[in-house]
């Protein structure tokens, strides 16, 4: 099943449900997915719909880091809801290890051998790791090995 159709299945259980927050959540990931299908005229697939979820995810992040400093306790809660919500559409995150072999395979593929390297060795590893790893930690590990 695709993650689109899970989102739909899951909308409709959370409507029977009677499950409001989290209705409104998915109605969210739905929202920024179809303007995305309406922006670029494409069709979502897998990827792409977990590339929109990564973007919320972060977003949610970064929201609960202002609401905090702002002592807006009340709003990070909800937010911390939502990426709650949305993290269990993402596929479970790799660990440093296994991260670590990815790249190596990837420099073995790639012939990477120099922080000259890093955009080609990036654009064979973001595509194969998409959801399943921070990008950011991935970037620093590969400027580790490069280095």
């Amino acid at each position: 099943m695709s993650l689109k159709a899970q989102l739909t299945d899951d909308m409709k259980t959370a409507m029977k449900a009677g499950e409001k927050d989290r209705l409104a959540v998915i109605r969210l990931i739905n929202a920024a997915i179809k303007q995305k299908e309406v922006d670029e005229r494409i069709e979502m697939t897998d990827p792409l719909v977990l590339a929109v979820l990564e973007k919320m995810v972060k977003q949610r992040k970064d929201s609960i880091t202002q609401f905090e400093a702002a002592a807006r306790e009340d709003l990070a809660v909800i937010e911390r809801y939502e990426l709650g919500v949305i993290e269990a559409y993402l596929p479970a995150k790799m660990d440093e290890a296994a991260i670590l072999a990815e790249i190596d395979k990837a420099i073995a593929a790639t012939g990477a051998a120099s922080a000259a390297d890093m955009g080609k060795l990036m654009g064979v590893l973001k595509p194969a790791l998409a959801g399943q790893a921070d990008m950011g930690l991935v970037s620093k590990l590969v400027k580790q090995k490069l280095a």
